[in-house]
């Protein structure tokens, strides 16, 4: 079995930066024709000349046969100011204006700790300027359970938010619950939508411990129960136009996943479409498949959909145990398994 798509996009992406940066972006580059980078670097991307010579190091890491392109983010702070948004908005190379609530994941000790109160006029000169925001959505509360904290955004400062801004674009990043798919469902289209992970369609909390302790599946947001990753699969296989692909992959050097405090990030850049494949093919939703990879993100940022052409096969391959680099190794997502599906290139 066989089927040609247009090439998709990933619309969540960590590149890292330095050998990391040089040792994974060639994994994404190979099947995606664009990425939204997320900007959680040390020190992070707060600024668009900060963005523009970020986006210079992806591109000299991208091989040569290669068409991708990075669509860098601005990361939000307290600080940040309505000029900035004006500058990054002409710049032409930054796409959205990341929101990382203060503690709420890798690298995000800088991030916002009062949006209203803080931020609100940086929210109005986004309208202004069309500039998407992208949210981490989960409150950093140490009183809310960890598995509670995405519900518990969307009641406290989702909801709000699009009430006082219902013309701000906002996507949702990789969504976990099905209290985020009906928020989702619930806005108006256009206007909020959501990335989706091959993780959170694919495996459960369960799978955090099956066997021991898991460390290279854990990320942030958490995996949930099995009835939030049911509740994911059927709103993306449904052919909504609200749902797109982002696989917030994530590397670590594997002594910082396995250490007494391991780092959160699930790194699948290498599986993403074999996984996303295997999801829709078992929902009975392969013609649905190319509109969430190929169409969905690129309508609702309202960036032409790409031209080039990839082939999904059905033919299995057999993930790595582990990718060795100099400075050590990334395990990826599914490693040692056998998958059935494998993206080429046309």
């Amino acid at each position: 079995m066989e089927l040609t798509i247009v090439q998709p996009d990933d619309f969540h992406l960590h590149l890292r930066d330095g050998a990391l940066l040089e040792a994974v972006t060639p994994h994404s580059a190979k099947h995606f024709g664009r990425a939204i980078i997320m900007p959680n670097l040390k020190p992070p991307i707060t600024t668009t000349s900060s963005a523009i010579s970020y986006r210079e190091s992806i591109l000299k890491a991208i091989p040569k046969t290669s068409n991708f392109t990075p669509l860098m983010t601005l990361y939000l702070t307290d600080a940040t100011t309505p000029n900035e948004i004006q500058l990054a908005k002409k710049s032409g190379f930054v796409y959205g204006v990341k929101l990382y609530p203060a503690g709420a994941t890798t690298n995000s000790q800088d991030g916002v700790t009062d949006l209203f109160g803080n931020c609100y006029s940086v929210l109005e000169e986004m309208v202004e300027q069309g500039l998407p925001l992208l949210v981490h959505g989960e409150v950093t509360n140490p009183e809310v359970d960890i598995f509670d904290r995405e519900k518990v955004f969307i009641e406290t400062i989702l909801e709000p938010l699009i009430q006082r801004l219902p013309q701000l674009k906002v996507v949702m990043e990789h969504i976990t619950t099905m209290d985020a798919v009906k928020f989702v469902e619930s806005c108006k289209e256009g206007y909020v939508a959501a990335t989706v992970t091959p993780q959170h369609i694919l495996l459960n909390r369960n799978a955090l411990f099956q066997g021991g302790l898991q460390p290279h599946n854990y990320c942030l947001p958490v995996l949930k129960r099995e009835i939030h990753r049911q509740a994911i699969v059927s709103a993306i296989t449904s052919g909504s136009r609200r749902f797109f692909l982002g696989t917030d992959s994530a590397p670590h050097d594997r002594r910082k996943k396995e250490s007494a405090c391991g780092c959160a990030g699930i790194y699948n850049s290498p599986v993403a479409l074999s996984l996303y494949a295997k999801v829709f093919e078992e929902a009975g939703a392969l013609d649905k498949l190319e509109a969430f990879t190929s169409f969905n993100g690129p309508d609702f940022y309202g960036i032409p959909r790409n031209k080039s052409k990839i082939k999904l096969r059905k033919s299995p391959w057999r993930v790595p145990e582990c990718l060795s680099f100099p400075f050590g190794d990334i395990i990826p997502m599914f490693a040692g398994e056998t998958l059935e599906w494998e993206a080429l290139l046309i």
